[in-house]
C-alpha cells in the first residue's frame, strides 16, 4: 500500500517534533473544559442555553464524529486534557521528562494483566449510553460526568504508571480507537531492523528529550491504530529519525489477523447497537421511549435499560453469530467459531462508524445553530459578550440531512460488505470462501436498513 510520511514535510516535523505546541494547545483545551465544568455546574439548567451542553455534545462531537475520526484518527488523543494534571502529578514536572529515578507523586505500579484489554471500556460506554439522553441535555449531569473523568485520570496516573486511564479506562478513547483503524493516518516505524538494534529503547524508557510512550507501546511493535495516541513523544525520543507519521489508505488496520481481539470484536456490536440505540432515542419520533430514557432511576427507564442491554448485549452478538456460523456452514468448514466471530467482527467497523456519523450530521445540523447564543451568554445569565444572544434557532440543511445520511450508510454498508469478502478470502479465495461471506453481508444489509429507517425514515 502506498504511503506518505508527513514528517518529511519540514513545517509539520517543527511543529511536532517539538512538544512546546502540545503543550499551549492542551492546556487551552484544560482551561476551556474546566470552564465547560463550571458552566454546567453553576450556569443555567436549560441544555440548549448552557456551554457546556452545546459546546461538548454538539460543537466537539460534530468535530470529532465528522472531521477528526474519520480522518485522522487517534489525533483527538493528542492534544486530550483529561490526562494532564495526572500527568503532571506522575512525572513531578509540567513539561520536560523528571530527574532521573524519580517518579513524581505516582505509586508507578504496573496495570494488572488481566485487565489489559478494553473490556472496562466497554462496559464504561454501555453505563454512558444508558444514561446518554440524560447526560447530552442536562448540563449539571454533563459536568459531573465531565469531572469524574478528569478525577478517575488523577487517580488512576497516582496509582498506575503512564496514561493507564486513557488506555484501558477511558470510554471515549475506547470509541475512537476502534474506529481510528479505519482512518487514513498512522504512526509508524520506518524501518523495524533500526528498533531491533537500538538498545536504549529511548522511545519506550524515555530520554532527556521526551518521556517514554505515554501508551506504554513500543514503536516498533505497533501494527495498528487501536492503542496509540499520537502523542508524538517518540519522534522527540527517537535518536535515529526512525519515526513516520503516513497517509495511509483507509481502513489499512482491518486486515491485521495477528492483532484481532474479542474485546474489540465485542465493542464493534456495541458500538453499532447504541449508534441504533441514540438514534431512535434521540432522534425518533417515540415520546414514551425517550421519556423512558430520560427518567433514570425510574420503573421505566429500567424497562428502556433492560431492552437495550437485551438486544445490544444479547440480541446483536447473537444474530451476528448466526450470521457467521451461517457462512461457515455454507463452506462446509468447522470454522464457524471464536475465531470466525472474532474475524468476521472486524467488517463491522467501518458500517458502525459509517452509524455515527449519520446521527451526527442530523443531531449537529438540527442543533448547531444553539452554539452562537451561548457564546454570547455561556451560563445562560442574559449576557451578549459577541452580539449573537438572540439569535435564534434554525436548523441548518435540513432538506440535504437526510440524502447525506444515506449516501454515509450505503457507503459504510459497502466498505462492510467488500471487507468481509476479503475477510472471507483470507485463507485464499474461492467460490467456498465467497459464500462464507453472504450471510455476514446480509446482516450488514439489515442493519443499514434498520439504520435507515431509524435517521432517514
Amino acid at each position: 500500500m502506498t504511503r506518505y510520511d508527513l514528517l518529511r514535510l519540514p513545517p509539520v516535523r517543527a511543529v511536532l517534533a517539538s512538544r512546546w505546541p502540545f503543550l499551549v494547545v492542551r492546556a487551552a483545551a484544560l482551561g476551556g473544559y474546566l470552564l465547560v465544568v463550571v458552566a454546567g455546574w453553576v450556569g443555567t439548567p436549560v441544555g440548549n442555553r448552557n456551554l457546556s451542553v452545546v459546546l461538548v455534545w454538539i460543537a466537539w462531537w460534530a468535530l470529532l464524529m465528522l472531521l477528526a475520526v474519520p480522518l485522522m484518527g487517534r489525533a483527538w488523543c493528542s492534544i486530550c486534557p483529561v490526562p494532564m494534571p495526572g500527568e503532571w502529578l506522575q512525572h513531578g514536572a509540567v513539561l520536560g521528562p523528571s530527574p532521573a529515578g524519580r517518579r513524581g507523586w505516582s505509586l508507578g505500579k504496573r496495570w494488572p494483566q488481566v485487565l489489559r484489554n478494553t473490556w472496562l471500556q466497554n462496559a464504561a460506554f454501555v453505563i454512558v449510553t444508558l444514561f446518554g439522553t440524560v447526560v447530552l441535555t442536562q448540563p449539571r449531569v454533563t459536568a459531573l460526568v465531565l469531572a469524574l473523568l478528569l478525577l478517575a485520570a488523577v487517580l488512576t496516573s497516582l496509582i498506575f504508571e503512564r496514561r493507564a486511564f486513557c488506555r484501558h479506562l477511558c470510554p471515549v478513547g475506547g470509541f475512537i480507537g476502534l474506529y481510528s483503524q479505519a482512518a487514513p493516518l498512522e504512526l509508524r516505524v520506518k524501518d523495524p531492523a533500526v528498533c531491533a538494534g537500538h538498545r536504549e529503547k529511548t522511545c519506550f524508557t524515555g530520554s532527556s528529550d521526551g518521556y517514554g510512550c505515554p501508551w506504554n507501546l513500543f514503536p516498533g511493535g505497533v501494527i495498528k491504530n487501536v492503542n496509540c495516541g499520537l502523542c508524538m513523544e517518540c519522534v522527540q525520543t527517537c535518536p535515529h529519525d526512525n519515526i513516520a507519521l503516513n497517509v495511509r489508505p483507509f481502513g489499512a488496520d482491518l486486515m491485521q489477523p495477528r492483532a484481532r481481539r474479542m474485546d474489540e470484536a465485542v465493542k464493534a456490536l456495541i458500538l453499532v447497537g447504541s449508534a441504533g440505540a441514540y438514534s431512535a432515542v434521540m432522534l425518533g419520533p417515540w415520546s414514551q421511549l425517550k421519556a423512558a430514557a430520560y427518567s433514570a432511576g425510574s420503573a421505566a427507564w429500567w424497562a428502556f435499560a433492560l431492552v437495550f442491554l437485551t438486544l445490544v448485549l444479547g440480541v446483536l452478538p447473537a444474530a451476528f453469530y448466526l450470521a457467521v456460523w451461517a457462512g461457515s456452514a455454507l463452506t462446509g468448514s468447522r470454522g464457524g467459531g471464536r475465531r470466525a466471530f472474532v474475524r468476521f467482527a472486524y467488517s463491522l467497523i467501518p458500517l458502525g462508524l459509517a452509524a455515527w456519523i449519520a446521527f451526527s450530521l442530523s443531531f449537529v445540523f438540527a442543533n448547531g445553530s444553539y452554539l452562537w447564543p451561548v457564546l454570547s451568554d455561556p451560563m445562560g445569565w442574559g449576557w451578549n459578550l459577541l452580539g449573537t444572544a438572540d439569535v435564534p434557532w434554525t436548523p441548518y440543511l435540513a432538506g440535504l440531512v437526510p440524502p447525506m445520511q444515506a449516501l454515509v450508510l450505503l457507503g459504510g454498508m459497502t466498505w462492510s460488505s467488500a471487507l468481509t469478502r476479503r475477510l472471507a478470502a483470507e485463507g485464499g479465495p474461492s467460490p467456498r470462501s465467497g459464500r462464507a461471506a453472504v450471510p455476514v453481508m446480509l446482516f450488514h444489509l439489515a442493519t443499514t436498513a434498520v439504520l435507515l429507517w431509524l435517521l432517514v425514515g
